[in-house]
C-alpha cells in the first residue's frame, strides 16, 4: 500500500507542479484569456489533484521513517507556496506566481534528495572483536531501524515485518544489496556486514 500511495503522490506532485508552470507562464505571458479559459477547465482537476497531492502526503508522512529536516523545509515551502500562487494568480502578480512555483520545484528537489540521504549514512565504528551478531545489530541501527524498527516490526515506509519473513537467506542478501519496493539497495555494505544484518535480524522472528 505505501509504494502505491508513493507513486501516486509523486505523480500528483508533478501534475500540480506541471499546472502552476503552465498557469504562470499564460500570466507572465498576459494571455489572460488562455489563463481564464486554463483555470475554468482545470478547476475540479486541480482540486482532485491538490485533494491528492495533501492526503497521500500527509499519509506518507505519518507512515515514514525517514523523517528529516529536509521533509520538514519541504512541508512548509509547500504550504508557503498556496498563498503566493492564491494571491498570485487572482491579483494578476507574476512574481508571486513565480515565487510559488519556485518554491514547489525547490520542495520537489528536497524530497529527492532526502531520498538519496539514506544511502549516505557513515557506517558505526565497531570493534575488531565484536561477534558477528553485534556487528549486526550496529550496522541494522544505522541503515534498518529507522523504517523496521527495533524489533523489525515498525513497518515504517512500506517496511515489512523482519519478524515474520519468509524469506531465504539469499532472498534478504538480495533485497539488502539491491532493494525492493521503497527500499533502497545499501551496495556500499560487504557481503559480511549482510550477513551480520541478516544474523541479527533472524533474532526477531517470532518462534
Amino acid at each position: 500500500m505505501y509504494k502505491g500511495i508513493l507513486h501516486t503522490h509523486t505523480l500528483v506532485v508533478l501534475l500540480f507542479i506541471l499546472l502552476y508552470i503552465v498557469k504562470t507562464f499564460l500570466l507572465v505571458s498576459g494571455k489572460d484569456s488562455a489563463l481564464k479559459r486554463v483555470t475554468e477547465i482545470m478547476k475540479w482537476p486541480e482540486r482532485i489533484i491538490s485533494f491528492l497531492f495533501l492526503g497521500t502526503g500527509i499519509y506518507l508522512y505519518v507512515n515514514s521513517g525517514n523523517i528529516t529536516w529536509m521533509v520538514n523545509l519541504k512541508i512548509l515551502l509547500v504550504l508557503a507556496s498556496i498563498p503566493l500562487a492564491i494571491i498570485g494568480f487572482k491579483k494578476r502578480k507574476s512574481v508571486l506566481a513565480i515565487g510559488s512555483v519556485l518554491l514547489l520545484l525547490v520542495s520537489y528537489g528536497l524530497a529527492e534528495m532526502n531520498k538519496k540521504q539514506v544511502l549516505k549514512k557513515e557506517k558505526p565504528i565497531i570493534e575488531t572483536s565484536a561477534s558477528e551478531l553485534e556487528t549486526g545489530k550496529a550496522l541494522y541501527s544505522v541503515y534498518c531501524v529507522v523504517c523496521h524498527g527495533e524489533k523489525g516490526d515498525a513497518g515504517l515506509s512500506g517496511a515489512k515485518n523482519l519478524a515474520i519473513s519468509i524469506l531465504s537467506h539469499e532472498e534478504k542478501q538480495n533485497v539488502i544489496q539491491n532493494g525492493k519496493g521503497s527500499m533502497p539497495g545499501f551496495k556500499a555494505l560487504s557481503l559480511n556486514e549482510v550477513d551480520a544484518i541478516i544474523k541479527y535480524s533472524n533474532t526477531f522472528e517470532v518462534k
